[in-house]
């Protein structure tokens, strides 16, 4: 432990910070706000990595990447042998740097960061990987054809890792997609101005170069069931549907005109490109005022969204506290940054419609927290006539969502518990049905894309063992 505190001091305390596009400026557009370190800025905070012996950041990593080993090469300039480093254990590399929460996971247990601040794992991966779109030329290895066929319901990102690793031990995958673009939650859910849409087809041309076919337009459950699949000389099903299936808070008014899910709004926005109209003929209502119940990730989204629509006011409404909210930090500060008004200790009770049947306003009742909850957080507790009405023209349901239902309801024998997620075996993904696997969302309920692709990692592995012992 000596030895570590002594490369301790010798390091930069502070590490290299992100240059983004200023607040005035960027919700004005749909452009990345993170602009992405420079050369130099990689190098400089690459140094910062202590190179430990035993390093705890793989640990936090849902896919095991080397991170000292991508490190230490970019210190050295080696940048093609740093993204390979990275493709070894992660398919979707500049996704990942983007929208990963490293904070809470490889930089959590960084060892620098128990003396000063934690390397910035997730801009350096993300450093490397956008060097990789524009200079990147070396292909996956994959094995010798196996004549195995695989069927991946979904192509969000517990899908598309399933499919690459599976592609890259010779197995001939096609991927279904029950939207007119592959992608999942990675194309409708996350804005262009967290996650360009460029990134992801190019990382999703990458896992195709890998002999990966992509079916669009294809829902399973309906076109064709999981059993036919298998009737029809797929080897094996990977399910990974995700959760697509928006919450509601069941108060009055939730059915006029203007409330939306986050689901449904983000959908037209991003996928549909309601920002871009009338190119795209995809108009979405907003209004001069807009509410997004909930504070996670996606609410903050949904949030910061409509400003760059040109509404005048964009509020979070919570009914807990900052200190409980469930999106990351950067998130937050982003938000706020771009004018998003924060009403914590406060939930709509009733929403008020106008003649038409559009929403002009909800009933937003008070709250004060009390002793933790099953979920480790302060039990919000209303206040009695603490009543009192919010004028909105556009309402955002963030709150959650749970699994898509489609596929379980049309699969026997495929055994789900009483949300209505898959049952699988965690580090493997087996279902109740032999040769069916599944993974991400629709078994954990909503979570993140990098758990979603470790899902997908120990599925795959998982499914090649199954077809390699029932070939022998």
């Amino acid at each position: 432990m000596s030895e570590v505190n002594e490369k301790v001091k010798k390091v930069r305390p502070n590490r290299q910070p992100m240059p983004i596009q200023d607040a005035h400026d960027r919700i004005r557009n749909f452009n990345e706000v993170a602009i992405g370190y420079s050369e130099e800025q990689a190098l400089l905070e690459a140094s910062r990595c202590l190179d430990c012996k035993k390093p705890l950041c793989i640990d936090g990593c849902p896919v095991d990447v080397d991170i000292p080993g991508f490190i230490k090469l970019i210190t050295q300039k080696e940048y093609q042998q740093a993204i390979n480093k990275i493709k070894e254990k992660n398919n979707l590399p500049a996704i990942c740097g983007r929208v990963c929460p490293q904070e809470s996971q490889c930089e959590k247990l960084c060892i620098l960061g128990k003396k000063a601040l934690p390397v910035a794992i997730g801009r350096l991966e993300r450093f490397v990987a956008d060097w990789d779109l524009a200079n990147g030329h070396n292909q996956a290895e994959k094995a010798a054809a196996s004549g195995k066929k695989i069927a991946v319901v979904g192509s969000g990102p517990s899908g598309l890792t399933a499919a690459a690793d599976l592609a890259k031990l010779g197995h001939e995958v096609t991927v279904m997609e029950a939207l007119h673009i592959p992608g999942g939650v990675m194309v409708y859910g996350i804005p262009e101005f967290r996650l360009p849409k460029s990134i992801v087809q190019h990382e999703i041309k990458n896992i195709q170069n890998l002999g990966v076919k992509i079916a669009c337009n294809q829902v399973v459950g309906k076109i064709n069931t999981v059993d036919e699949l298998l009737e029809r000389g797929y080897d094996a099903v990977f399910i990974g549907t995700g959760a697509g299936l928006p919450y509601f808070m069941d108060i009055p008014g939730e059915n006029l005109n203007g409330v939306y899910s986050a689901n449904e709004f983000l959908t037209r926005v991003n996928l549909m490109k309601a920002y871009q109209f009338p190119q795209y003929l995809t108009p979405v209502r907003i209004g001069k005022r807009v509410a997004v119940i909930g504070a996670g990730n996606v609410a903050m989204d949904s949030a910061r969204t409509p400003l760059r629509l040109g509404t005048e006011e964009s509020y979070i409404v919570y009914r807990r506290s900052e200190n409980e909210m469930p999106a990351r930090l950067e998130e937050i500060e982003h938000a706020r940054e771009e004018g998003v008004q924060f009403k914590l200790l406060t939930s709509p009770i009733e929403i008020i419609g106008d003649e038409n049947g559009w929403v002009k306003g909800m009933i937003c009742q008070q709250y004060e927290l009390g002793e933790p909850d099953e979920s480790g957080r302060r039990r919000p507790i209303p206040i009695k006539g603490s009543e009192y009405e919010l004028q909105v023209d556009t309402i955002i349901m963030a709150i959650g969502q749970g699994p898509n239902p489609l596929v379980p309801q049309t699969t026997p024998d495929l055994q789900i518990n009483s949300h209505g997620n898959i049952v699988a075996e965690e580090n493997t993904g087996l279902t109740s049905k032999p040769g069916v696997f599944a993974g991400g969302d629709i078994v954990t309920g909503a979570a993140t894309v990098i758990q979603a692709m470790g899902a997908g990692k120990k599925a795959a592995n998982a499914i090649h063992k199954y077809l390699t012992e029932k070939s022998g």
